[in-house]
């Protein structure tokens, strides 16, 4: 069995959690693998192995990201297309999709032996047309975001299955899987929805209007969002938070449920319902 660890060090206590990780996967007979960037980190630990993580991932049995759900969402997007199983450790603030907090590591063990929830979560295909002939291709575990720089106001279609279902003012637009939807698209109004559903949700950012509300589209629907004013702002893509790509006048973007999913594990004491409950029904400490 083949392991690897996806850290993020700038996270307080990360860098003791990978050195525990570590010692657990080696006990229990499981390869342990990181990026070749970590060797000076882990250089007394001379069963690990090394190389360029997008590699490593091509042939393991399981990711263990640590860290905060950036670092999930990070990690998954090596993870399409294959069967891995991925398990988060939180060491950051919220730490949602994760199945354990830092000082749960002693049911590591019982993790990487299979002892969990298997949650299948849905992933979004997201086709970008910035209107050069030039197509970005992507999938986002969490949401696919559309707006202006600076909040500004811009005008907006969006269709499903070729069909209008509105033009709408507002700062843009949330795309989101359930599993994105406690993150930027709650924050935008949206409502919370079971991971393990499938469909697509939109929300609106900051509508200039009463009467707008989120949205929910079953995963193969074909929504598109086109930039339609001339006077439109700078309109901007964002997947998962990661870098923006700019959608020029006459664009559009395609969003639609992808075919694969992502193999997340869940622990009882740290499933869904108990999260939602300790992390977003009480303040953070």
């Amino acid at each position: 069995m083949k392991g690897a660890i996806y850290p993020n060090f700038r996270k307080k206590h990360a860098l003791e959690c990978c050195d525990r990780v570590c010692d657990i996967m080696n006990k229990i007979g499981i390869e342990v693998y990181m990026d070749e960037c970590y060797k000076k980190e882990f250089a007394h630990k001379d069963y690990v192995k090394y190389g360029h993580f997008d590699d490593i991932a091509e042939d393991i049995d399981v990711a263990v990201a640590v860290g905060g759900d950036g670092t999930i969402l990070k990690c998954a997007k090596y993870l399409v297309e294959r069967d891995t199983l991925l398990i988060g450790i939180n060491t950051g603030r919220l730490g949602f999709m994760s199945a354990l907090e830092y000082d749960q590591l002693e049911q590591v063990e019982k993790l990487l032996l299979g002892g969990c929830k298997v949650s299948e979560r849905m992933l979004l295909t997201c086709k970008i047309q910035n209107g050069n002939d030039s197509v970005y291709k992507l999938r986002a575990l969490n949401d696919v975001t559309i707006s202006a720089a600076y909040s500004d106001i811009c005008d907006f279609d969006v269709y499903c299955d070729g069909l209008n279902i509105g033009s709408y003012r507002a700062d843009g637009a949330v795309f989101s899987t359930p599993t994105g939807s406690t993150a930027y698209s709650l924050s935008a109004g949206g409502p919370i929805i079971e991971p393990d559903m499938k469909c697509i949700e939109m929300t609106l950012i900051c509508p200039h209007s009463l009467f707008t509300r989120p949205m929910i589209f079953s995963p193969d629907r074909r929504l598109r969002f086109v930039n339609t004013a001339e006077d439109n702002p700078e309109l901007f893509v964002s997947v998962d938070g990661g870098n923006p790509i700019k959608l020029p006048r006459g664009s559009s973007v395609e969003i639609t449920g992808s075919k694969h999913v992502i193999k997340l594990a869940d622990m009882a004491s740290n499933d869904f319902f108990n999260s939602l409950n300790k992390k977003f029904m009480r303040p953070l400490k």
